[in-house]
């Protein structure tokens, strides 16, 4: 099984499900030692259907909302028939509900640096302010919307939830067996 991590960077870590699979790392960077040094908007320019999965965690939102379709279908060409992609993205809803001073931290990662709510609604000041405006946010997202876009993407099957501050998506090119469902522990 291969499973592309889509802006994995340096920090490679994806989820237990995947122990045992071929990874490779797809970053726009490339000091980060990615196998893939590609624009996910390009990601139509590689090889079709190699990939069972694809790991998306905190990446989407640095696309503007007319470039979001463009990756979706980049994620779709490079999946196979059966594949699927596991998406997060910070939950928007969440921030709005939650924000009393856009400077005020919200919370910190598990490495204890502190996120304010700015660094969520626009990006990660402490990396943007180095030079690199990639890490600027460009578009939000909401448990709702994401589900829309997954969908009008033309994935057949979107499951969603919301934790803390995320929404997590998977979204499966067709419809699920439940081997699959059980294997991500859905």
């Amino acid at each position: 099984m291969r499973v592309l991590n889509v802006g994995g960077g340096t920090g490679r870590e994806i989820p237990r499900h995947y122990k045992g699979w071929e990874q490779h790392v797809l970053d726009i960077d490339p000091n980060v030692g990615a196998e893939i040094v590609c624009d996910a908007k390009e990601m139509r320019t590689l090889k079709a259907a190699q990939y069972d999965a694809i790991f998306c965690s905190h990446n989407l939102e640095h696309f503007y909302r007319h470039e979001v379709p463009t990756v979706l279908a980049g994620f779709r060409h490079v999946l196979k028939a059966d594949g699927f992609a596991q998406i997060a993205v910070p939950d928007l809803m969440a921030l709005v509900r939650d924000m009393t001073d856009p400077d005020a931290v919200w919370y910190r990662t598990g490495a204890g640096v502190p996120i304010t709510f700015h660094d969520v609604l626009y990006g990660w000041d402490a990396v943007m302010s180095k030079g690199n405006l990639f890490y600027a946010h460009k578009c939000g997202f909401s448990r709702e919307s994401l589900t829309r876009v997954l969908r009008k993407a033309g994935f057949a099957k979107v499951l969603t939830a919301v934790d803390g501050y995320n929404v997590h998506a998977f979204a499966f090119q067709q419809k699920p067996t439940k081997a699959r469902l059980e294997l991500l522990g859905l």
